[in-house]
């Protein structure tokens, strides 16, 4: 008795002094995630990575802009978003007191804005991330004209593009996907 009575005195309080003291977590602890929204460049992995669908990212073609959302309800902690995310504008913190009283305060939302296509001037994708990609670009040691010709197609939404291609006869190659008459007289006499 008298040996345990000394072993309780020597160990001491092993209770957490919470909520009166911060509660110390874990180094790799997944708390709630945090987004940088100046390093964003509005790419969306975020949201296909997600699989619970906490994120959300919805393009508003009349303003222009893109929205990035992240529901705290739906949240499972999993920290894919902070993996996939190129520029590391998103991170899970250390918080975990996540208790709100209104349903508006479990919603975390940032705004970006879009660059217009050159052609038809349409918003559809984000500034942030056409100059992230040329960035690259430059970076991975294009110059000159190869670059001016990328940010010229970079800058060119998908439908004008596939249009311009269209229109330009040396870019179809529709021979390619077809064989010729010789192979569908062989093959039609082999399944004979």
């Amino acid at each position: 008795m008298i040996k345990l009575l000394k072993t309780i005195l020597k160990t001491g309080d092993v209770t957490a002094k919470y909520p009166f003291a911060p509660f110390e977590v874990a180094e790799d602890f997944r708390g709630k995630p945090e987004l940088n929204a100046s390093q964003c460049i509005s790419c969306g992995a975020c949201t296909r990575a997600c699989p619970a669908n906490a994120l959300i990212m919805e393009t508003d073609e009349q303003n222009g802009t893109r929205r990035w959302e992240l529901s705290l309800a739906r949240c499972i902690y999993c920290g894919r978003c902070e993996e996939v995310c190129p520029t590391h504008a998103i991170e899970l913190s250390k918080a975990f007191e996540l208790a709100v009283t209104k349903k508006e305060d479990l919603y975390e939302s940032a705004e970006f804005e879009l660059a217009n296509c050159t052609c038809c001037q349409r918003p559809f994708v984000a500034k942030k991330l056409l100059n992230y990609v040329v960035d690259s670009l430059e970076q991975a040691g294009l110059s000159g004209e190869a670059l001016a010709t990328r940010r010229r197609q970079l800058e060119t939404c998908p439908a004008c593009r596939r249009a311009d291609n269209m229109l330009d006869g040396t870019n179809l190659a529709t021979h390619r996907f077809m064989t010729s008459p010789n192979d569908l007289i062989l093959m039609t006499s082999e399944e004979m």
